[in-house]
């Protein structure tokens, strides 16, 4: 079974770009969360973690929709792995299960480049607030 799981980071943010995008991939049932990223407490997150099974697949976006650090990332995905569920992410396509060594070291990679994507965004925004204080 393919099950989905989307997030944005506030409530002001839409869910549809990412519901039709698993949808369209098969996803029969799509958890969702709205709270940012780097909040340690995601319902629709500790939902989707709980209710796949052996065989399945969770699907996301974007990897950064699952987690905003490589640690985090690989963290949720080795979890899965271990339960024998498999990842995919639809942007980077990325899949992830343990016969595949070409996808581990993809995920790797894609999750340090989320991860230091996060991180200029932030350097940016606090940059910013220092300008607009100045």
């Amino acid at each position: 079974m393919k099950v989905g799981y989307a997030r944005v980071s506030t409530l002001d943010q839409n869910l549809d770009l990412q519901l039709d995008a698993l949808t369209k991939h098969g996803c029969e049932r799509i958890f969702q969360d709205r709270v940012s990223g780097i909040a340690d407490k995601r319902k629709g997150l500790k939902e989707v973690i709980q209710y796949v099974r052996l065989g399945d697949t969770l699907m996301v976006w974007r990897l950064d929709r699952l987690g905003r650090t490589m640690h985090h990332l690989i963290q949720v995905v080795n979890d899965l792995n271990n339960r024998g569920v498999s990842f995919h992410s639809l942007q980077e396509n990325i899949t992830m299960d343990r016969s595949n060594a070409i996808g581990q070291l993809m995920f790797h990679l894609f999750a340090s480049f989320a991860e230091f994507e996060r991180n200029l965004i932030r350097e940016r925004t606090e940059l910013q607030l220092v300008q607009e204080d100045a």
